[in-house]
C-alpha cells in the first residue's frame, strides 16, 4: 500500500506533467489581499507551503519579501526555477524536519490544508505555529461547504471526500475552521470565490479565508 506522500507526489506529479502551468500566470486574488495584510504589518519573509510552480510566491517575491516555498511535487519544483527564480522552493512535505526551515514573518498558505486528513491538518498546524515569529501572521484559503463539488466520491472522514484517488478534500464551515486555528489569534475569516480555467473548463470554487496570528 502506498503512503499517503507517495499518493499526494504522484497525483500532483502526474497533473503537472499533464496540465503543465494549470492555473495560469495569475495569482489568486486572495495572494494579493494577503499581500496587502503582509505590507501593512511590515512582513519581510513569507513561507508558502504547496507553492506548486510558483503563481503565487511570484507575486510576493516580486513586491521585495523573502518568500521560501515547500512543495512535494518535485515536477512542480522544476518549474517554480524557471517562473520565480527569486523564491527558495523545497521539495517535500511542509513542516518535514529534515528540511531545517528558519522561522518566518508570515505563512500564506492556498488550498493545501483542506488535502489533509483531521491529524495530518492537526499536526500541519502545529507546524506552523512553530515556524512563525510571536505575533506572526497566517493567510489561508481552503475549500468550503458550500463547494459544489462536496459530497463527491468516497467518505473517508467526516466531511472529507475523496472524489479522485491520492487527493481527500476536505470542506469547512467557519466554525469547522475557527475550531481548527483555536491555537492562534484569529482576525478574520470570509468566503472567497475563486475563478479556475483549466482542465474542468471555466469554473468558481467558494474558498473560506482565515487571517490569524500567532500567539506563543
Amino acid at each position: 500500500m502506498q503512503s499517503p506522500i507517495s499518493e499526494a507526489q504522484q497525483y500532483w506529479d502526474q497533473r503537472y506533467r499533464a496540465e503543465g502551468m494549470i492555473w495560469g500566470e495569475k495569482p489568486s486574488a486572495t495572494a494579493e489581499h494577503a499581500l496587502r495584510l503582509f505590507s501593512e504589518h511590515q512582513v519581510r519573509t513569507v513561507l508558502v507551503p504547496g507553492a506548486g510552480y510558483g503563481r503565487n510566491t511570484r507575486l510576493f517575491s516580486s513586491a521585495g519579501l523573502k518568500v521560501t516555498g515547500i512543495e512535494v511535487s518535485p515536477v512542480a519544483c522544476a518549474l517554480s526555477q524557471e517562473y520565480d527564480p527569486q523564491t527558495e522552493v523545497h521539495q517535500g512535505l511542509a513542516f518535514e524536519t529534515e528540511l531545517n526551515l528558519p522561522i518566518f514573518d508570515a505563512i500564506y498558505c492556498f488550498n493545501v490544508l483542506h488535502l489533509l486528513r483531521a491529524a495530518e491538518r492537526e499536526a500541519f498546524l502545529d507546524g506552523a505555529a512553530r515556524h512563525v515569529v510571536e505575533g506572526g501572521w497566517l493567510f489561508f484559503t481552503v475549500f468550503s461547504e458550500r463547494e459544489p463539488s462536496l459530497g463527491q466520491g468516497r467518505e473517508v472522514e467526516p466531511f472529507t471526500f475523496e472524489s479522485k484517488p491520492g487527493r481527500p478534500v476536505h470542506y469547512f464551515s467557519d466554525e469547522d475552521l475557527r475550531f481548527h486555528f483555536a491555537q492562534f489569534n484569529v482576525h478574520e475569516t470570509g468566503i472567497a470565490d475563486d475563478h479556475e480555467d483549466h482542465g474542468d473548463g471555466p469554473h468558481n470554487h467558494v474558498l473560506r479565508c482565515i487571517v490569524a496570528q500567532c500567539v506563543k
